[in-house]
């Protein structure tokens, strides 16, 4: 039986990853409220979010596989989110210039009936090349580092700035395909065929 899944997210780089490999898909946000708590570190912050995007859309589509995912950027136990404006964007840039910063993605599959979940997170280790103060002035002129977190899209015109990435490509983007393709053969759905392979779940 081939599976067409909910992505619970607007990203446009998580809807380009998803369709990249194939597979059939709605989109249909969650608006879950991105706030971390306090002491909460990276990778449990975005596990977190990654669950409850996922459950609030499985809850309104009980029968659908439902694809979540949520990513932050956090330089020595400092995270950068998504810029507030300009200004945070360039100093979020005149933070990571030169330096590794470590970037992290939750994911979770679920589907509500039968009940199944799995959260993974995916790590990679980016680091960017020294910038100037026109380098910086310049990529946020362009627009692209408002919306991303860590202010650069490595999939964008912020590639060019990286000089190395430790780790999964796809995770820095925003959806490690790697970890997703496993979740999938975990749940006994075909990645490859895009079909329920069996009706055990494990849960």
């Amino acid at each position: 039986m081939s599976v067409r899944f909910i992505l619970a997210s607007s990203s446009p780089r998580r809807r380009e990853l998803l369709a990249s490999i194939g597979l059939e898909f709605d989109v249909i946000p969650s608006h879950i409220p991105e706030e971390r708590r306090e002491g909460e570190a990276p990778e449990e912050y975005v596990a977190r979010l990654s669950r409850e995007k996922a459950h609030a859309i499985s809850m309104k589509h009980s029968e659908r596989w439902v694809i979540a995912a949520d990513t932050t950027v956090a330089l020595d136990d400092v995270v950068l989110e998504k810029p507030l404006d300009a200004n945070d964007a360039k100093r979020m840039l005149a933070a990571i210039a030169g330096k590794t910063h470590v970037v992290y993605t939750g994911v979770t599959l679920t589907r509500a009936e039968p009940h199944h979940i799995d959260t993974h997170v995916a790590t990679s280790e980016v680091r960017m090349l020294p910038l100037t103060a026109r380098d910086i002035e310049w990529y946020v002129a362009t627009g692209e580092p408002l919306d991303k977190a860590g202010a650069y899209a490595a999939q964008g015109r912020g590639g060019m700035f990286i000089d190395s990435i430790h780790g999964s490509y796809t995770n820095v983007v925003g959806l490690p395909l790697a970890s997703l393709f496993q979740m999938l053969r975990k749940a006994g759905i075909d990645p490859l065929y895009n079909r329920q392979m069996g009706s055990d779940l494990k849960s």
